[in-house]
């Protein structure tokens, strides 16, 4: 359990890091608009984003 955990957090990260590694302008230009984001439109993604992820756990597992 720990590993597969382990090894989910580590995909996660190298997932993330593509984007900054490959385009930092187009990373930080990305990051700059997020920021003037309303507070109810960040929920929602993050929820929304919960959601899908959790269906693809649900669908893989």
């Amino acid at each position: 359990m720990l590993e597969t955990f382990l090894m989910a957090f580590a995909l996660m990260l190298i997932l993330e890091g593509v984007l900054p590694f490959i385009s930092p302008r187009l990373w930080r230009e990305t990051f700059r608009k997020l920021t003037d984001v309303q507070d109810g439109q960040i929920r929602f993604i993050g929820l929304t984003s919960m959601i899908i992820g959790l269906a693809l756990f649900l669908i893989v597992s």
